[in-house]
């Protein structure tokens, strides 16, 4: 009968959603640190990132105060959102991990960016999808969230607060009946769904748990991998992972909650959330707390151990000046320049060339210092290789610069690049008959 009733409801709704056309690093990708199988690290990190202990006064990093209230009485609470969410969230998104799959733990490798974009642990696709710096180049800011572990863990945070805050001007709200009060789990339902994308029938990947494109009646999700991710709105992965952590170690990865979604046998969450509703600015969605509701625990955690877990990386490369020989010995053609870290913990780099002629490879990357372990090939040092595209060159003796700084550490490092291209350049308007 409610499937009847869904295909009744089903309307044409157009996707807005853009699509990436380039990402921040492209055609290139940037380097990044691998933590430890357990994800300890990471778990450790996101508990600070959720009492906004990490960048606590970095506008882009830090957590927004999160609103407390319904429509008519909304107002500013304090920077902190549900620890349990986010650990879900960074499962779901990239089963909390910072690099490809073909990186080793405790090592650095290709850093994790998804086909749309997204970037790293918490998969961060907002501002990731053009480069923002100066003269073409990924700005500090995109650096750190593909590089940095920390950083990219804040930056995920406050986006998932900040599609709290949508609510109520673009976002409904759950909890009409508990003051909106987000110290309850259920009462982040929306914001979920808007993490990944606040989608519905129509759109390249609907989020609309009551989409007739989506089985019905569904079992709730296991977060085991014995489930189609695809036959379900994000917002029960989350929430699933939540009830169902992982387990590494003959351990689960935290403990599990069983969060209570919406009934959809019982008329005010049917009603209220009917695809007919889905129209901005989504008033008519206002839910309340679906019962029984679990309240976050606070993670016990303080700014010592969050600055501990930041560390203080240093920057250091030894070379500063290379040659290279386009027409030369393989050894000849190319130079690989080394970034250490002599401080502590992981060190976020970037090598912005001066000329379009200088090609970097990769353009950021990480670094590891003490504190940190990292043993396999890679490790610790981050390095680079500078290659020559000739067709870019203006005469057969060139010369420029790469400059290799840290959106987490001071100062920079400046290397001149010599090139040598010994090759025929013919007149011009010449032609040659057989």
């Amino acid at each position: 009968m409610l499937g009847f009733i869904l295909g009744a409801l089903v309307l044409g709704i157009r996707n807005t959603t853009p699509t990436a056309e380039a990402c921040a690093f492209d055609p290139l990708r940037p380097t990044a640190y691998e933590a430890d199988a357990l994800r300890n690290r990471y778990l450790l990190m996101i508990d600070a990132a959720s009492q906004n202990r990490l960048f606590p006064s970095d506008s882009f990093f830090r957590l927004p105060a999160v609103e407390v209230g319904t429509r008519t009485n909304r107002a500013d609470g304090i920077a902190a959102i549900p620890v349990e969410v986010l650990r879900a969230i960074g499962w779901v998104e990239s089963s909390l991990t910072m690099a490809s799959k073909s990186t080793r733990f405790e090592s650095i490798g290709p850093a994790l960016v998804s086909f749309d974009c997204g970037h790293g642990i918490m998969q961060v696709t907002s501002g990731m999808t053009v480069p923002l710096g100066t003269a073409g180049h990924p700005s500090d800011n995109q650096i750190a969230v593909a590089t940095s572990d920390a950083h990219n863990i804040a930056r995920g945070a406050r986006i998932l607060a900040a599609k709290w805050n949508d609510a109520p001007s673009s976002r409904p709200i759950v909890g009409t009946d508990t003051a909106g009060d987000p110290t309850l789990l259920e009462n982040w339902y929306y914001a979920i769904w808007s993490y990944n994308g606040f989608t519905s029938l129509g759109s390249k990947k609907s989020n609309h748990p009551l989409d007739p494109n989506l089985s019905w009646p569904r079992a709730k999700y296991l977060c085991d991998g014995t489930q189609s991710r695809s036959r379900y709105p994000y917002q029960e992965l989350v929430i699933g992972c939540m009830a169902n952590p992982a387990e590494r170690g003959g351990s689960d990865l935290w403990v599990p909650v069983p969060v209570t979604l919406p009934d959809f046998t019982q008329p005010q969450f049917f009603n209220a959330i009917g695809l007919a509703n889905f129209t901005s600015p989504y008033q008519a969605m206002d839910i309340p707390t679906p019962q029984p509701a679990h309240r976050t625990q606070i993670p016990l955690t303080s700014n010592d151990q969050a600055a501990q877990l930041i560390g203080e990386p240093r920057l250091r490369v030894n070379d500063g000046s290379v040659t290279i020989h386009v027409n030369g010995t393989p050894a000849q053609k190319s130079a690989t320049i080394r970034v250490a870290n002599p401080g502590t913990r992981i060190l976020s780099w970037s090598a912005i060339p001066s000329d379009s002629f200088l090609v970097v490879d990769p353009p950021a990357g990480s670094a590891v210092g003490n504190g940190t372990p990292c043993s396999a090939a890679g490790c610790p040092d981050g390095e680079f290789t500078i290659t020559i595209n000739p067709t870019l060159l203006s005469a057969t003796n060139a010369s420029g610069t790469v400059v290799i700084a840290s959106p987490n550490a001071s100062g920079s490092t400046e290397i001149k690049v010599h090139v040598f291209a010994e090759f025929e350049v013919a007149a011009p308007g010449t032609s040659r008959s057989p």
